[in-house]
């Protein structure tokens, strides 16, 4: 399937930092996370809790989708998306190395 770039163009991707953490009891496979993304800051469900704990994911600058239609999972509101890759399973969290203002657009 392809996309346009129009398409394309309607995501929101920004650089965002995880400011907090915490497993969800009770659950093994995903967390809450908050996501500084500069002009506020945005709750998360992330994936793989099973390979990280919470202190693993601290700090981290990520790659977000801003503009997703907020999900409830676990009971959590998920107002943004974590990018990562799929590593048989595993997310592997996109981040990036330098420090760059937070909510830096992505392009």
């Amino acid at each position: 399937m392809s996309v346009t770039f129009t398409e394309f163009e309607k995501l929101s991707l920004k650089v965002g930092k995880i400011v907090s953490a915490e497993k969800i009891p009770g659950l093994t496979k995903i967390m809450k996370v908050e996501v500084d993304i500069g002009e506020k800051r945005a709750q998360a469900i992330a994936g793989g809790a099973q390979y990280y704990s919470p202190q693993d994911l601290l700090g981290r600058l990520v790659i977000v989708i801003t503009n997703m239609e907020p999900r409830t999972i676990a009971g959590i509101r998920s107002e943004v998306m974590l990018l990562a890759a799929d590593f048989n399973g595993k997310p592997i969290w996109l981040t990036i190395e330098c420090e760059v203002p937070l909510g830096t657009i992505v392009r």
